[in-house]
């Protein structure tokens, strides 16, 4: 009980981190966590903005979409979680957003370079797209194929949606989201002043990805986020 407790505030502390950085959609979107038990993700129930998650509307989803745990209904797009999780042991938790900036930024079809500290883990290698499509992830196919996207990395922009992220726990996860939403932001903001001429060249790529965003700077971004959250 105390293990399912920890999960379900752990679920719950994330999506109201999302909600504090400014990603929240109205009420779609989630974050989940793995059970350690194998019975699915504990994941935000369906009909909430990330800002209004609570302990309470924290439901344990099934990889076939029963609610073994918690209060109902679960989101259609549940598969993005598990079948992320069942491709990737190492996978702990799995957000899915709809950042104005992200959506905005994959409809150009360019390279996402990094611009700026929050661009390093997504321009080299270059970020995931998933272009099977645009529509709602909603069976057991779509999610395995979204999984075989991303493949090893840590996440995918998926135009005319949204993005993806992934980490072995929350606050990687979260943060990733985050930062992806933040490069996509400068880039455009790049753009529209003019031809972008001075980004990281991969050495600095490396060197950011061990210095700026060591476990423990990514740790401190995402206390400060619950703490804004409440």
């Amino acid at each position: 009980m105390e293990t399912e407790e920890r999960l379900i505030s752990e679920a719950a502390q994330a999506n109201r981190a999302l909600g504090a950085s400014g990603q929240s959609d109205m009420v779609w979107g989630h974050a989940s966590v793995r059970d350690p038990e194998g019975r699915g993700v504990w994941m935000k129930a369906a009909g909430w903005s990330f800002g209004e998650v609570t302990s309470a509307r924290v439901a344990l989803v099934s990889p076939e979409g029963e609610v073994l745990a918690g209060t109902g209904p679960r989101h259609i797009e549940y598969p993005i979680h598990t079948e992320m999780m069942n491709a990737r042991p190492d996978v702990g938790s799995v957000v899915h957003t709809h950042a104005p900036a992200a959506l905005a930024f994959a409809a150009l079809d360019l390279p996402l370079l990094a611009i700026s500290h929050d661009g390093v883990e997504f321009a080299e290698p270059q970020v995931a797209r998933f272009t099977r499509t645009g529509s709602l992830i909603s069976s057991a196919d779509l999610g395995r194929e979204l999984a075989e996207a991303i493949g090893d990395g840590v996440g995918c922009l998926i135009p005319r949606h949204g993005l993806v992220t992934v980490g072995p726990d929350a606050a990687t996860a979260v943060m990733r989201a985050v930062l992806l939403a933040r490069a996509c932001q400068v880039q455009l903001q790049a753009m529209a002043a003019g031809e972008i001429r001075v980004w990281s060249d991969p050495a600095e790529i490396a060197l950011k990805k061990a210095q700026v965003w060591a476990e423990s700077q990514i740790n401190a971004g995402y206390a400060f986020l619950c703490r804004q959250s409440g």
